[in-house]
């Protein structure tokens, strides 16, 4: 096994539209679902949190005349959605999943998310799809998984982007900026730089959750950090950036 043995991922809703700007790219959920599948039978439990961006946002809705609770609801629902979609792909992988949500969902085959059920599924082999969010509005899934990932005891919480970790300014938008291989809660803090919300990002800097935040859209990504022997490994330093205590 390797030295994380359970961990969370994170992953936007946006991360499974794939190029085509909206919804579901069956190509990018079948590359996450090869990665995934490759890590869960490499010896390392996985959890997963799904946002619901690229079907619909509170925050989006809101300004679009909803209102906030109703909104984040509608939230909630789209990332059950991308939680099937990604075990239907791991399933089609030949892999184990199953969904677990916060919310009651049992005609759609979700079991009701608890921690004692998410780690014995888990220990069973099964890579456990959370969904639903927290279950209440006002919520990122950031929090989300940063609340799931302190409750199944995770090793380490990964949060999956189209950038290989945490710079000094947006490097998509300044080509000065440069990249940090770790750093320290406090100093994201100080620095003020984006990592998670500041709810999610407090939750696992009190409770010495270690964030990683990685380059997921690169295949053999997800499982070089899985296979990765601590946080000194140097084998992550050009993938993504470790924010620790």
């Amino acid at each position: 096994m390797s030295r994380y043995g359970r961990i969370l991922l994170k992953l936007s809703g946006e991360s499974l539209q794939g190029k085509q700007g909206y919804g579901l790219d069956p190509e990018m959920l079948a590359s996450y679902a090869r990665q995934i599948k490759a890590v869960a039978e490499g010896g390392t439990q996985v959890g997963i949190v799904i946002g619901g961006g690229n079907i619909f946002r509170g925050m989006t809705g809101v300004g679009k005349g909803f209102d906030r609770v109703r909104g984040d609801q509608m939230g909630m629902l789209a990332t059950v959605i991308n939680s099937l979609a990604l075990q239907s792909a791991i399933e089609n992988a030949g892999g184990k999943a199953c969904v677990l949500t916060s919310i009651p969902m049992g005609p759609v085959g979700a079991g009701i998310y608890s921690k004692f059920r998410a780690i014995e599924l888990m220990n069973d082999g099964y890579v456990v799809i959370i969904g639903g969010g927290t279950g209440n509005p006002f919520f990122t899934t950031d929090t989300a998984s940063a609340l799931r990932g302190v409750e199944i005891e995770a090793d380490l919480l990964l949060k999956g982007t189209r950038v290989n970790g945490v710079y000094t300014a947006d490097p998509e938008k300044d080509p000065t900026a440069t990249k940090y291989d770790a750093i320290r809660f406090a100093e994201v803090i100080e620095k003020r730089l984006k990592v998670m919300d500041l709810t999610a990002f407090t939750l696992c800097m009190e409770n010495d959750l270690p964030i990683f935040v990685f380059d997921m859209d690169t295949p053999g990504n997800l499982e070089r950090v899985a296979a990765a022997q601590g946080p000194d490994d140097a084998s992550l330093r050009a993938i993504g950036t470790l924010v620790h205590n």
